[in-house]
């Protein structure tokens, strides 16, 4: 299991997404306070509450792959699940970031605006490696 690339791959997406949310801030407002992803659970807001789960939602789906390795098509579309889960991350960090009226005032973005590329990434590079492997098998079934 930890032998297969794909697993590393899935392994650094949910150290990512389950890990760093807590090390890196996602950005610092005018009067200098840092806003990490367990902030938005303090929070009125919905949107940052649903951020911060979908958050938890794509380091457990990436940690859930992980021990499917001898399921490798489930493997590969919990790899998709997570994928669409950190573009809508994606898109509600943009919002955010953005400097709305009425809205939070973000004076310096963090690196943790970054985290879902880089989750996106690692996972996009573990499906293909499932998908190899995947192709691996069927050819080896052809030659029985």
């Amino acid at each position: 299991m930890i032998q297969r690339v794909q697993t590393i791959y899935l392994l650094l997406a949910t150290l990512f997404s389950g890990g760093l949310i807590f090390l890196l801030n996602l950005w610092t407002n005018n009067e200098g306070v840092k806003f990490f992803v367990i902030d938005s659970f303090s929070t009125n807001n919905t949107l940052l509450n649903i951020m911060s789960v979908l958050f938890f939602i794509s380091s457990l789906i990436t940690i859930v792959a992980i021990f499917q390795y001898k399921k490798r098509q489930l493997q590969f579309v919990l790899g998709r699940l997570t994928i669409l889960i950190n573009f809508i991350l994606l898109g509600i960090l943009v919002y955010f970031a953005q400097n709305l009226s009425g809205e939070i005032n973000v004076s310096e973005k963090g690196i943790g605006l970054l985290i879902p590329i880089f989750t996106i990434v690692l996972v996009v590079l573990a499906n293909k490696a499932i998908k190899k492997d995947e192709e691996l098998v069927k050819s080896v079934d052809r030659l029985r």
